[in-house]
């Protein structure tokens, strides 16, 4: 970056909050008090991220008698599922490529399901007026190099061929009429498949509704130890324990209560900016009425959308793996990142210059080998477990959510006789080679981005084995 473009960009991120935007709201709950003694119930659900707040929901709809309790080590939404761009996906795959690519078999099928669940979706906000800004507005995938605008391209009549007909390739010129910014090629724009909301507040949501359901909840309770009784199965937490006849885990990054399942995930930071609201002009500039989605077709690519109030989100980029898959608060702030995004930023809106950033927040994305979730049982069936989304979580937990419940039910259905459910990801070796591995293919998927999309010989074979590695 020059001098000028760096002074320029640093100038923008100088009263910028170091915390998610979403989460910095007035409307934030209270959180509910800490577990004390003993609990027993029918279903214990941890974690208070979409996953487990899905699950216990489904739970009690299904049967409005069963006695479902949720623990939640910090505040509900206040991991992924509050850090997040607030895009809600239809494809339960990573995407359609992604999936046609490692199930070409039930690919119809898999996109009739994720169909179904983001209408469900749609239907549950209604239901329980959930006020999470839903707005079912598509997403673009856009070109800004040529060997983009012709993968594209091809992959909009590949498509059509396999009679996916829910895709409208833009041109230069009709994209630039829908967003303008002097970067952009041509692109994809899905129109039904993704809603944008707010996602603290659809996690705020979901809390409410499951209370008003008569799900037991407490927060600022990590769950300690997993074990088997003779009849249930018991957790420890630091001031009591659950007793529970099943178990659905929804702790996606956080290191399973189940051990053998966490070589299949790895902790990937992840990186944001939030501008402050734009002007009448400053939107006029960019046009966006149609508020859609959009990311960026680079390996190393960006995500970006408008909110509510006429503010851009715009991240991604650096997908940052820590050594050994640390966790860590102090992750959550990489000033050289917000420096990079803020650069981009304006490279792609240059007729923004001025605008500046009110929030800078990042955090960690559970990611697997194959970019979506897998699936499981644990414990003679009575613990189930979904985790892997790879940060396309916000709309397909509520399928995993169903899926465990499934799973616990022991039901053979359209969901669990799936081979997407019943398969795994290939496991992330250990130290130091998984860091390696990650920190080879993040290389070698920037050099890709610079050289025309061409992969190396590393990231073929990586192809060829079905692996990767993602945000």
């Amino acid at each position: 970056m020059a001098p000028v473009a760096m002074r320029t960009a640093a100038q923008s991120l100088s009263d910028a909050k170091p915390v998610s935007f979403w989460l910095d709201d007035p409307g934030r709950p209270e959180a509910l008090p800490a577990l004390t003694g003993d609990e027993h119930c029918d279903l214990l659900v941890i974690g208070g991220g979409y996953s487990g707040l899905w699950t216990a929901l489904i739970a009690k709809e299904r049967d409005p008698e069963r006695d479902v309790v949720l623990i939640e080590g910090h505040e509900v939404g206040w991991a992924a599922s509050g850090r997040n761009g607030g895009f809600c996906a239809a494809s339960l795959t990573h995407g359609l490529p992604n999936g046609l690519e490692r199930w070409p078999d039930e690919i119809a099928k898999l996109e009739e399901l994720g169909e179904r669940n983001l209408d469900a979706i749609e239907a549950a906000v209604a239901r329980y007026a959930i006020d999470c800004e839903f707005e079912r507005t598509g997403e673009i995938d856009v070109a800004t190099e040529p060997h983009q605008l012709e993968e594209l391209h091809e992959w909009h009549q590949e498509a059509e061929r396999l009679g996916f007909t829910g895709l409208e390739f833009l041109d230069r010129d009709a994209l630039r009429a829908e967003v303008d910014s002097p970067t952009f090629l041509g692109g994809l724009w899905d129109r039904r498949g993704v809603a944008m909301l707010h996602p603290a507040k659809l996690a705020w949501g979901l809390k409410r509704a499951c209370l008003d359901l008569g799900v037991r909840m407490y927060e600022h309770t990590r769950g300690l130890e997993l074990a088997r009784t003779t009849t249930s199965m018991a957790l420890r937490t630091p001031y009591g324990r659950v007793f529970a006849r099943r178990v659905a885990l929804g702790t996606n990054i956080f290191p399973s209560l189940v051990k053998r399942v966490r070589p299949y995930t790895v902790p990937v930071y992840d990186y944001a900016l939030m501008t402050e609201p734009l002007t009448a002009d400053q939107l006029a500039s960019i046009g966006w009425r149609n508020r859609q989605g959009l990311g960026d077709s680079a390996n190393q690519f960006h995500y970006f959308r408008m909110s509510a109030d006429n503010r851009i989100l715009w991240g991604g980029y650096d997908a940052i793996y820590p050594y050994g898959g640390r966790l860590s608060a102090d992750l959550d702030q990489r000033p050289e990142t917000f420096l990079k995004l803020a650069g981009q930023f304006f490279d792609c809106f240059p007729q923004l210059a001025g605008v500046r950033f009110s929030h800078a927040w990042g955090g960690a994305i559970d990611t697997c080998s194959r970019f979506s979730a897998f699936f499981g049982t644990a414990h003679q069936g009575r613990v189930a477990y979904a985790a892997g989304y790879t940060g396309l979580g916000v709309g397909a937990t509520r399928f995993g959510a169903d899926v465990m419940l499934d799973l616990l039910a022991g039901e053979q259905n359209e969901r669990t006789t799936l081979e997407m459910v019943r398969s795994k990801p290939m496991p992330f070796p250990p130290e130091p080679f998984a860091w390696a591995g990650i920190e080879l293919t993040k290389r070698s998927l920037a050099r890709a981005d610079d050289n025309g999309g061409h992969r190396n010989l590393w990231l073929r074979t990586m192809d060829r084995l079905g692996l990767g590695f993602d945000s």
